[in-house]
């Protein structure tokens, strides 16, 4: 991988760990309805102008052609899951909820399996292992993530990277013709969409401080909306495969951030729960794989 393309992967998985740190600051005055409706409207407002002028000219019918899938996806990979770990972060600290996000992959390749009847290899076997393992180290890590009420902040990320499992299939299905900037865009436009009604359910009446307006204002254009399009960049560049290596520098970052800016505990559990999820992660995803050991007399 070339200087530069090394610099753009650390810079997207910091703008993508940062996201778990706008969401600690902002979710509790906003809350996360409100919040993550703001987050996708603006990130799909910065995203149309791109897409139009990159595809747009090409691809206008897109939407109606695929308007259900892409709302399917909207719901799945954006809308739902990021209001979970929005309300995640009411009771767990940004740098865990970073590092459960990291089994995303695991979920991905278990969905794959049950759904798409995807062989599991031995690999992805054993780093699906090592990854609910890795997660059942940071649960009982009592002291580590927690603020109040862990195990239902665990919960909801761990249902919110499911979710991203069930949407990553789902797109490979439904929507393996369409671009993925495309994708990325409509579905934040359909996110905007699905969460335009239950917002108004969930409007903040308390005034809303200068700190959270800029998470969220820094959490759809620059956690969302450019970091979209630096990771299809990545992809065109150096491939899908390299490009995915970003999920093990994200919870790095979003441990940092929580760490450095708001004196979140990092703890042994901590560290050693999330080297754990790394390796299944990389089991899982092909960046490591099992030695392979001949059978004798071959």
């Amino acid at each position: 991988m070339a200087p530069i393309h090394l610099a753009q992967l650390v810079l997207l998985a910091a703008l993508w760990g940062a996201s778990f740190l706008f969401m600690r600051v902002a979710t509790p005055e906003f809350g996360p309805v409100a919040l993550i409706a703001i987050r996708v409207t603006i990130a799909a407002l910065f995203l149309l102008p791109v897409w139009w002028l990159r595809e747009g000219r090409k691809r206008a019918s897109v939407w109606q052609s695929q308007w259900p899938h892409l709302l399917v996806v909207g719901a799945l990979n954006s809308a739902i899951p990021f209001v979970l770990f929005a309300y995640s972060t009411l009771s767990i600290t940004g740098g865990l909820a970073s590092i459960l996000n990291s089994t995303a992959p695991l979920w991905a390749a278990l969905v794959a399996y049950l759904w798409l009847r995807e062989p599991l290899s031995s690999g992805r076997v054993a780093g699906m292992v090592l990854g609910l393992g890795g997660v059942a180290i940071l649960v009982s890590d009592t002291t580590g993530g927690a603020v109040t009420g862990a195990p239902q902040g665990i919960a909801a990320a761990l249902a919110a990277t499911l979710l991203y499992g069930i949407a990553a299939n789902y797109t490979v299905q439904k929507l393996r013709s369409v671009s993925s900037l495309t994708i990325a865009t409509f579905s934040l436009v359909a996110a905007t969409i699905l969460l335009a009604l239950p917002v108004l359910f969930f409007i903040p009446t308390d005034a809303i401080s200068k700190q959270a307006w800029l998470a969220v204002l820094a959490m759809g254009l620059l956690s969302t909306g450019v970091a979209n399009i630096l990771y299809f960049h990545l992809i065109a560049s150096v491939g899908a495969t390299r490009a995915i290596t970003v999920t093990f520098l994200i919870p790095i970052f979003g441990t940092l951030f929580g760490a450095v800016f708001l004196q979140e505990p990092v703890t042994t559990g901590i560290i050693i729960g999330t080297i754990v999820i790394l390796f299944g992660t990389a089991l899982v995803t092909g960046v490591l794989k099992l030695p392979v050991t001949e059978r004798a007399g071959d």
